[in-house]
């Protein structure tokens, strides 16, 4: 929404000359602004935690997808980036690759990119066979013993190189994950908040019919302020309550935060910065796409909104 936008500083302020304490305490804004962000979700996602970071919700939702399932592996796409901890650069092959390497309950898929990838625009069914590497990452770990708790994804590869999945391919992933009680999560740090345009929510873009089971949000939500969120189902939450070890934040959710948060989605709604993505992405796209016939070396535009990729190439053939 833009640096020190005027309506993110005031709520702020406000907040601060009343009250910001530790999230032990009670106050009105946290429920209000989860109520607030349950109206940009799904019905199903309407359980929601709160963090300082989106390094924090993508752990979190972690540990929440292996309680609920009791299994302990991940399936990530291959270049993905989910957070600096210890936990989420296990599942950051950009991380891990130069760091100590795969560890065994980790497993790469490919980048579902139909420009670069093992499956191009040319191919009959780019989406099934994609999908289908999903499928077969499930056996191969099957065979050896291991159980799947999680497809983890970004709703749109941003480090992997601003990749648009083609539509229809988390719906079958979803399919291939469930089946092998597994759940997904959709890591929208990045990507969520209306940057896409035509959707608040980049998974939004596969269609109406798919609904992760997690989604993770940091970056935008607090316009700089340390702001994060987990949102889950309830079947989920109550599986992770039961363990008696209930979830706490000190600062996650405190009344300040929760301010900034609503501030950021009045301003977004106020100032109309959905379509605004729309049509300012659509220009950018517009004179990229004039450059691209000009010059060679761009091999491929793409993008959504705000969210936009140019790929640049030594030879257009190979």
């Amino acid at each position: 929404v833009g640096h020190c936008h005027p309506d993110i500083v005031k709520a702020a302020h406000e907040q601060n000359l009343l009250l910001n304490t530790n999230s032990r305490y009670l106050h009105d804004n946290l429920v209000d602004y989860a109520e607030r962000l349950s109206k940009t979700l799904p019905e199903k996602l309407c359980i929601f935690y709160f963090l300082n970071s989106g390094s924090e919700a993508n752990d979190l939702a972690l540990r929440l997808a292996r309680q609920y399932t009791k299994h302990e592996d991940v399936i990530v796409l291959d270049h993905a980036y989910h957070g600096h901890l210890t936990s989420l650069i296990d599942i950051s092959p950009y991380k891990f690759r130069n760091l100590e390497g795969q560890k065994e309950w980790v497993h790469v898929a490919p980048v579902p990119d139909t420009y670069r990838g093992l499956y191009r625009e040319d191919h009959e069914d780019a989406v099934t066979a994609y999908a289908d590497e999903v499928k077969n990452t499930i056996e191969h770990a099957h065979k050896r013993g291991r159980k799947i708790a999680a497809f983890f994804v970004e709703s749109l590869p941003s480090v992997g190189g601003q990749i648009i999945p083609p539509a229809g391919y988390f719906q079958k992933v979803a399919e291939h994950v469930h089946k092998a009680g597994g759940v997904f999560i959709a890591d929208e740090i990045q990507v969520g908040f209306g940057r896409v345009g035509k959707h608040f929510w980049a998974f939004q873009l596969q269609g109406e019919d798919f609904i992760p089971d997690i989604v993770t949000m940091g970056k935008p939500i607090g316009n700089g302020h340390p702001l994060a969120c987990v949102a889950t189902t309830k079947e989920i939450a109550e599986a992770f309550a039961a363990t008696g070890v209930e979830y706490f934040n000190t600062f996650g959710g405190n009344p300040v935060s929760c301010a900034i948060g609503l501030a950021v989605l009045d301003v977004i709604e106020k100032e109309h910065l959905q379509a605004h993505a729309t049509e300012v992405g659509n220009f950018l796209m517009k004179i990229l796409k004039e450059q691209q016939i000009k010059h060679p070396i761009i091999g491929d535009v793409r993008g959504c909104g705000l969210f936009i990729g140019v790929d640049l190439i030594k030879d257009q053939a190979e």
